[in-house]
Parts: structure tokens; C-alpha cells; sequence
């Protein structure tokens, strides 16, 4: 493989005309990212928010209006696609019908115009990796959509790019799938140490796949950092909310000692770790995950049960605090009392289960 690349983002920005009121839009505004060599990253925002418009730019396939893009130090704007040591795996696979595997996962390395030998052993090795060894004279055709997904990875890879660059590549197949693929693109990201950019809408593969996270939304970049990170320390209702499962309580910080704070939540007070200094007499909001909570005779919250499911793993429940509906997975249900709907019972957590969002973070982006 070719060296490990960083790539950098300074400032980058796309600019659209509005194709109904002719107006100038920012698909991508200001966007600042590095990406250190090796690493896994995922764009991940809703349709529409230029997760895929800055990868494209990474690519070459458009050119930033604003702002320099550095792939391993090199400033690359000016560069076509194919003069950039990138490689791209597309959401469609983009293999040629008329070719056979081996001719497809070639393609590459016959436009480098590597000898035949030195040829077929890089495309028996990358086939080998992405375990497709032995179906490499099978047409397109006659492969299944995982084993389609997987010729497109080698056909990538074998050109030993310095970063490889995803477009959503999971989103043709079906659910078990998607899982068995990801985890097989995360093995072979990890034993190359190549450098990834990944795109995708789907929470479960940004969390599954990714060293790092950034979350975007029309535009501009909301937040950046690991996906543990991210979920248990959202900066805003947005990613929070675009993160997993969210409840969001409303709160008031009352008292604060050594970093734990009286919360008052329905005339109730509850004690919340407030890493991040919230004053006393704050409105916020207590982000509160499903899974954080427990239903219980005693706790807490009282809460009265509104709705009651057994989903095997856990125990899903719609409880109502106060007016505010909240949403609980309560794990391992077979030792448990389970509550039906209607009963009156408390919902408990974690001091350290809990985050807190103020009024800026909830209108933030």
C-alpha cells in the first residue's frame, strides 16, 4: 500500500443556484476538518445537510468555491480526480456488466499499465482480502449484491490509494447485510491502516464503522468527535436527537456541588453530573437515553406507565413525567417486575446517564 494520508479541509465551501428562485445557496459552508492518517471518519447528517457534496469535493468530482482541501500535506484543488491518490467506492458499484471480476477489480491497474504478472497477483491478493478468491473469472451478473459490494472494494483497493472515500455503498442491500458488510469493511480498513472517509445516513454504521464522527446539517459542521463522544455528550437537541434514541426532560439547575448539580424536573429534584458548569437557575433540557433509565416501585421520577411491550431483549415502555412522554428500554426483563400499562411506578438513573442542554445548545445549528 501507499503511504498512510492525512487530508485536510480548510474552510471549505460549495456554492448552488437555486434552481426555482435562481438565488445562491451554501451547500457546504465554511466546513474546517482534519483527518489524520489511518484514521475512519464518517460524514453522517440527513439528506440534503452536504455530507456528500464535501466528500465529492475530497474526490475532485466538484471544486470547493471556498477554502483548500491538503491530501497528505498537498494542496490538491487544481487536481482532477484521477491525478489524486484517492480511491472511491460508489453507492451503485459502478461495475462494468461486460467484464469478469478479475477484469473488473484490473481496470485500474491496466490504465498504470502494471505488467500482466505483477497484475494478477495484486488483483489474487486484494480478491483473497475481500474473500472473493476463486470467483475471479464469474461475470457481474451472476454475483449476489454483498459479493458485488465486495469486487467494488477490491477494485478500489487494489490501486493502493492514500485515502479511500465511501458514497453511502451499503444502502442497496438488505439489513443483515449491511451489518456483515460494514463489519468486513472496518477489517479491512484496520489490517491496511489506509485512511477512510465515509458517507452515510445511517446512525448504526457511523457508530459501528468510525474512530470519529462528524455530524453535519445544512451545511456546516454541528459536531465533531468519537461516537461514544457524541452520544453521551451531544452538543445540541439536533445531534442528540440524530444520535440514538433521546428524551428530553425539562430542567432547571438548582445547586451545584463539586461538579453535581440539584436538577428540579416536575417539582422533583434529582442529582445530574454538570461537567460543564450549567449555573444555578438555568433552564436546560435532561437528555435522557432509553436505555439509562429503570422503571421501578421506588425511585426517582414518579411517572405513571402508558404502554407496555416485551421485545424480547427488553422490556419497552411509555411512561408519562408529569406531561412529558418518555421512552425506556428496560434490558433482561425475565428476573424483573413487569409493568403494565396504566400502573403508577418511578423512573430512575444514573447521575453520570444523563446530559445536560441549555437553551443555547437546543437552538444551536
Amino acid at each position: 500500500m501507499s503511504a498512510k494520508k492525512g487530508i485536510k479541509l480548510e474552510h471549505i465551501s460549495k456554492i448552488y443556484e437555486d434552481p426555482k428562485t435562481k438565488k445562491p445557496f451554501y451547500a457546504v459552508k465554511d466546513v474546517s476538518i482534519d483527518i489524520a492518517p489511518g484514521a475512519f471518519v464518517t460524514l453522517l447528517g440527513p439528506s440534503g445537510c452536504g455530507k456528500t457534496t464535501t466528500l465529492r469535493m475530497i474526490a475532485g468530482f466538484e471544486s470547493p468555491d471556498e477554502g483548500e482541501i491538503y491530501l497528505g500535506g498537498e494542496a490538491i484543488n487544481a487536481l482532477t480526480p484521477n491525478k489524486r491518490d484517492t480511491a472511491m467506492v460508489f453507492q451503485s458499484y459502478a461495475l462494468f456488466p461486460h467484464y469478469n471480476v478479475f477484469d473488473n477489480v484490473a481496470y485500474g491497474l491496466k490504465l498504470r499499465k502494471l505488467s500482466k504478472d505483477e497484475i494478477h497477483k495484486k488483483v489474487m491478493d486484494i480478491l483473497d482480502l475481500v474473500e472473493m478468491g476463486g470467483m475471479e473469472s464469474r461475470m457481474t451478473n451472476q454475483l449476489s449484491g454483498g459479493q458485488q459490494q465486495r469486487v467494488a472494494l477490491a477494485r478500489a483497493l487494489v490501486v493502493e490509494p492514500g485515502v479511500l472515500l465511501f458514497d453511502e455503498p451499503l444502502s442497496n442491500l438488505d439489513a443483515k447485510l449491511r451489518v456483515t458488510m460494514r463489519t468486513e469493511i472496518r477489517r479491512i480498513q484496520q489490517k491496511l491502516g489506509i485512511t477512510a472517509v465515509y458517507v452515510t445516513h445511517d446512525q448504526s454504521e457511523a457508530m459501528s464503522l468510525s474512530d470519529d464522527i462528524i455530524i453535519m446539517n445544512k451545511g456546516v459542521i454541528a459536531q465533531m468527535g468519537t461516537p461514544e463522544n457524541i452520544y453521551y455528550h451531544p452538543d445540541s437537541e439536533f445531534v442528540a436527537d440524530f444520535i440514538g434514541e433521546a428524551n428530553f426532560l425539562p430542567a432547571q439547575v438548582k445547586s451545584t456541588d463539586n461538579g453535581v448539580s440539584a436538577v428540579k424536573i416536575h417539582s422533583h429534584e434529582v442529582q445530574v453530573n454538570n461537567p460543564s458548569g450549567i449555573k444555578p437557575g438555568t433552564d436546560c433540557q435532561l437528555l435522557l437515553r432509553p436505555e439509562a433509565g429503570v422503571i421501578g416501585p421506588k425511585g426517582d421520577l414518579p411517572c405513571k406507565v402508558t404502554l407496555s411491550v416485551f421485545m424480547g431483549a427488553y422490556q419497552y415502555y411509555q411512561v408519562m413525567v408529569g406531561d412529558t412522554l418518555v421512552k425506556i428500554n428496560d434490558n433482561c426483563p425475565i428476573n424483573k417486575h413487569v409493568f403494565k400499562a396504566g400502573d403508577e411506578a418511578f423512573l430512575s438513573f444514573g447521575a453520570d446517564c444523563v446530559h445536560l442542554l441549555t437553551k443555547e445548545n437546543l437552538s444551536s445549528v
